[in-house]
C-alpha cells in the first residue's frame, strides 16, 4: 500500500464525524514506568527500514502522517463518546493492512501530547508486528497468557516514539481462540485497560472471516475498526463480518489503499 493513496470512510452505520479542534489539556505523565521497571528493550528503528515497512515517523510527521491523523481525530471522538479506552482492529480477511493500520493509528494517537498508546499484537495465528519493527522477542504476550507471567515483561518501546508501547507476540499459537477467551486472557486485558486513564489500548487482531479468534475475543472489544482492502475485500465478506460482530459497537471502517485522492472536510 501507498501511504499517499491512504484513504478513510466511516462505519456504513455510523454518521460521519466531524474533525473538531484539538481539545486544551494538560498531559498525563507518560506511561514509562512498567517499561522502565521491568527494563523492556528500546528498539532502534532505522529510517530504511521504517520506510520500507511503511510505517509514520515519530509524531505521525511527514506527508504520509495527515490521512492517519484524521482518522485518529475521528476514532478518539467515538471512543470518547463509547467511553471505551480499548480498539480491535481486524480485516476480514488476511492481507487488507490491518496490521499497518493498526501501528500507523497508534503512532498518530501517540502523537497527542494528552494520549499514550498500547499497542497489543493478539493476532497469534500470525503475530507480525514485532517483525515490522525488526525486533525479535524472547517473551511474548502469547507466553505471558500461558505462563501467568506479568505483561510488562515483554513489552518493549521504539526510539523516538515516546507515548507509544508495544507488546508483541512471539510466535504462532495453536488453539489461539481458546487462549484469546481464557480467564487469563480477561485478566490481562482488564490491567491493561485500566491501569492509566489516559491510555488507548489497540489490539491487532486475527481476519474475521479465517478463525474464530476476533469472535471469541470480542466479549473484550469496547470498540472495533474494520479495515477493507481496496480491490482485494469481497462486499459479501465485509457484510458477513459485520453480521458475526454484530454485538460490538464500530467506531468506523477504513479503506485501505484506495486509488482516490485524501480531500479533507471543511
Amino acid at each position: 500500500m501507498d501511504l499517499a493513496t491512504f484513504a478513510q470512510r466511516e462505519a456504513r452505520t455510523e454518521t460521519p464525524v466531524a474533525v473538531t479542534t484539538p481539545r486544551s489539556v494538560t498531559p498525563e505523565p507518560v506511561d514509562f514506568t512498567d517499561t522502565l521497571r521491568f527494563n523492556s528493550p528500546l528498539v532502534q528503528l532505522t529510517e530504511v527500514n521504517r520506510d520500507n515497512e511503511r510505517i509514520l515517523p515519530p509524531g505521525a510527521s511527514g506527508p504520509h502522517g495527515a490521512p492517519y491523523k484524521m482518522l485518529r481525530t475521528q476514532v478518539l471522538r467515538r471512543l470518547d463518546q463509547l467511553g471505551a479506552n480499548t480498539l480491535g482492529v481486524m480485516s476480514a480477511r488476511a492481507s487488507e493492512g490491518k496490521t499497518l493500520t493498526a501501528i500507523n493509528l497508534a503512532i498518530a494517537i501517540a502523537a497527542d501530547p494528552a494520549r499514550t498508546v498500547l499497542l497489543v499484537d493478539f493476532d497469534l495465528r500470525n503475530p507480525s508486528v514485532h517483525r515490522r519493527f525488526n525486533y525479535q522477542p524472547e517473551l511474548g504476550v502469547d507466553d505471558c497468557l500461558r505462563q501467568r507471567r506479568p505483561v510488562q515483561e515483554a513489552m518493549f518501546k521504539v526510539a523516538g516514539y515516546e507515548r507509544l508501547t508495544l507488546l508483541p507476540a512471539r510466535e504462532r499459537v495453536e488453539h489461539s481462540s481458546e487462549l484469546l477467551v481464557s480467564n487469563a486472557t480477561a485478566d490481562v486485558v482488564n490491567e491493561m485497560r485500566t491501569r492509566y486513564a489516559n491510555r488507548i489500548v489497540i489490539f491487532d487482531l486475527p481476519p474475521v472471516l479465517e478463525a474464530d479468534d476476533a469472535l471469541a475475543f470480542a466479549r473484550f472489544m469496547q470498540a472495533g475498526l474494520l479495515v477493507i482492502g481496496e480491490g482485494k475485500s469481497n462486499r459479501d465478506d465485509v457484510l458477513r463480518s459485520f453480521q458475526l460482530l454484530h454485538d460490538v459497537k464500530f467506531v468506523g471502517t477504513v479503506l485501505n489503499g484506495s486509488r482516490e485522492p485524501v480531500r479533507t472536510p471543511y
